[in-house]
């Protein structure tokens, strides 16, 4: 057993809630929704920021997603903001061992690609950031070809066998690069990805399905998907002849005029009243109930904007329901 996983176990308490229904991810435990950490520091300020992740915390919640390089594309930023306002959290509230925190290296400027010197000197900066001695869940952030993948599986092995990191897992990754380092860890005796964090949505079902989730499935790895809600679109706030005031609007008003989005938005409107919910928590609870997947990332920059993604953890679809939106979503 590596030191990584002698750390404490993370089921935790998350608060006066009871823990939404915990998923296994390597030996981790995770609530079904993970935050998305990208807007703190960015659309969320350090209060509105640590006033979210009270709530999310307390409504159940214990599965919070960064990367070192948020969010360094804002003008005055340099990255890295987003792990400074989650370590100043945590040393705030004292409750590391109660939460899963997963963060990113290779797309931060400075610190990009997958070298076993970058890996080594970007994980010790995201854990000054973290205020942490150790992340529960990292991530190769996006594949870098230009290595080996014995030499970067051999530098994330290495940050386990010293306790830095308890798990590792992939995003942005061809089928075939993972089913190559899923190879090369069983084959070496190196630390292996546990999960795999693709773009997969209700309006964006290609970017996962097919050869990617196969290699998922066939090597038991918990799906993390990010984009769960298309940027917003999946709200159901984005509609034909209505304006939004978001640094996110861009990304979600280029399905608002297609087919596909317009056949979904009906879909999810119409499984959304039979349940009483909001079209967010039924894009998010159709997510959760595809195969692989662990817990979607979906971000909050308002505390009011929570309830609709905690609530993924108490609806169910039912097969007509899935039939439908997978229809409407073909």
């Amino acid at each position: 057993m590596t030191a990584a996983h002698s750390a404490p176990d993370i089921a935790g308490n998350p608060g006066p809630r009871s823990p939404l229904g915990r998923r296994p991810l390597g030996s981790l435990s995770v609530s079904p929704l993970s935050l998305g950490g990208n807007v703190f520091g960015w659309t969320a300020d350090e209060a509105t920021s640590f006033a979210v992740l009270d709530a999310y915390v307390a409504g159940g919640g214990n599965f919070i997603d960064t990367a070192d390089a948020y969010s360094y594309w804002v003008p005055g930023n340099e990255g890295g903001e987003s792990e400074t306002v989650i370590g100043n959290w945590l040393a705030s509230r004292g409750n590391r061992s109660e939460v899963v925190i997963a963060t990113k290296v290779g797309a931060l400027p400075g610190y990009k690609g997958l070298s076993p010197a970058t890996i080594k000197s970007a994980v010790d900066a995201s854990l000054t950031r973290l205020r942490t001695d150790y992340i529960d869940l990292y991530y190769t952030h996006y594949d870098d070809e230009s290595v080996e993948v014995p030499e970067f599986l051999t530098a994330l092995d290495d940050l386990v066998r010293a306790g830095k990191v308890r798990e590792i897992a992939a995003s942005n990754i061809s089928a075939q690069r993972l089913e190559e380092s899923l190879a090369c860890s069983a084959r070496e005796g190196l630390a292996r990805y546990v999960a795999l964090q693709p773009h997969y949505n209700l309006v964006s079902r290609d970017t996962y399905e097919g050869e990617l989730a196969e290699v998922a499935a066939r090597h038991d790895l918990a799906a993390v998907p990010y984009y769960a809600l298309a940027s917003g679109f999946l709200t159901g706030k984005y509609r034909p002849g209505t304006h939004v005031d978001s640094a996110r609007s861009g990304g979600a008003a280029k399905y608002v005029d297609t087919d596909r989005g317009r056949r979904v938005l009906q879909a999810l409107d119409t499984v959304a009243t039979a349940h009483r919910a909001e079209p967010a928590t039924i894009a998010l609870a159709w997510l959760t109930a595809q195969p692989t997947v662990a817990a979607p990332i979906a971000s909050a920059r308002t505390v009011e904007q929570l309830p609709a993604l905690l609530a993924v953890g108490d609806v169910t679809l039912t097969e007509d329901e899935l039939k439908l939106l997978d229809e409407a979503s073909a």
